[in-house]
């Protein structure tokens, strides 16, 4: 717990001196030994398995058993039909996967801030990525603290906490502090400064003590990354579907077989026509018609800024009728942002301004 420590405690832990910071070698050698300080997500998917990802349903693997049979009874071209169709409809779920991950790849690239740290008893600006455990950074109002920190010298430091407490009044901090009980709130730890959190006053340094996957925001990462998938009520309600008509094609077999058996038919023939109606009774173009128009919602909303990664997940949302979440921090980011500027003749709006 390094806020239960006092400055001298944690130095001399972390083996720096906060007037010269750490040393160019020493920065390689941690890290090697740290990694980057990078929130690390679920491992990314290649094409081919985010294109066999989209062959998972159950109406699909009906289509897959009539397109085998169809090409069995000699119907070849219904059978491209069928297989055509089958890949349309993974391309379409690919394409918007692959689409959304790279767009959410951009956004992480562009949360990347700049940092300052003194290295070599030098003040340098760097990516906030190649920040190792003992960096001593400076902190300035206005810039985000790019790791969990423990806070070496404050004066009037302010730090807005709203992504980890949801506070909306910015955290007053002071260096100097060395907190007794070890299970101490967030919100009380006034000598620490986390990652993603803002300093809005004063300044400050820190040495850091946490990076990456270590931190604050980093162990709220790993139980995102946890998270079970599970059905929307539209995969839910075409798996039952696909159910039906599998059940529903072997039930045709079997009645037509029954049938021809009793009246003394060629069975072969009754075994061809019983396939033909088999296949006849599956709809072959309803998993193409879904994937398409839930692509017309993800481009609607794509058009507005509203990244969706899976297609089925705009069916999910269209149902929804109340949306209940923390303001603070989450949806106003407790952030002002400028709507409207007075000049000596007229009113202005600016084009960013939401219509309520």
């Amino acid at each position: 717990m390094w806020f239960t420590k006092s400055q001298a405690e944690v130095l001399q832990e972390l083996k720096v001196n906060p007037s010269a910071g750490l040393s160019s070698q020493e920065v390689q050698a941690r890290l090697a030994k740290y990694g980057p300080n990078k929130l690390k997500g679920k491992p990314k998917k290649s094409l081919l398995a985010l294109f066999l990802a989209q062959l998972k349903d159950m109406l699909i693997y009906v289509l897959m058993a009539a397109a085998l049979i169809t090409l069995f009874i000699g119907e070849y071209v219904d059978a491209v039909i069928i297989i055509l169709v089958i890949l349309l409809n993974a391309a379409i779920g690919l394409f918007q996967e692959h689409k959304a991950e790279k767009a959410i790849e951009a956004l992480q690239k562009m949360a990347t801030p700049k940092t300052l740290v003194r290295r070599d008893g030098q003040v340098k600006e760097i990516n906030s990525e190649e920040l190792v455990p003992g960096d001593i950074v400076l902190i300035d109002a206005g810039r985000y603290i790019p790791a969990d920190l423990r806070l070496i010298e404050s004066a009037n430091l302010q730090i807005e906490e709203s992504a980890l407490t949801g506070e909306s009044v910015p955290s007053e901090k002071n260096a100097q502090a060395q907190l007794k009980d070890p299970n101490t709130p967030l919100g009380d730890q006034n000598n620490m400064a986390f990652m993603s959190t803002l300093a809005t006053y004063g300044r400050g340094e820190g040495v850091v003590v946490a990076t990456a996957m270590e931190t604050e925001i980093g162990k709220i990462a790993k139980i995102l990354d946890e998270e079970i998938d599970e059905m929307t009520p539209l995969q839910k309600r075409m798996e039952e579907l696909g159910k039906v008509l599998g059940y529903l094609a072997i039930g045709i077999c079997l009645l037509i077989f029954v049938i021809a058996y009793f009246q003394k038919r060629d069975l072969y023939e009754m075994f061809m026509t019983a396939i033909s109606l088999a296949v006849a009774a599956i709809p072959e173009g309803l998993p193409a018609i879904v994937a398409i128009v839930l692509a017309l919602g993800v481009t609607r909303m794509s058009r507005i800024n509203a990244i969706v990664k899976k297609l089925p997940a705009v069916e999910t949302l269209g149902s929804v009728n109340i949306i209940c979440s923390d303001k603070t921090g989450t949806l106003t980011q407790n952030q002002m942002t400028v709507v409207q500027y007075y000049t000596l003749n007229n009113l202005k709006e600016l084009p960013w301004k939401i219509q309520t």
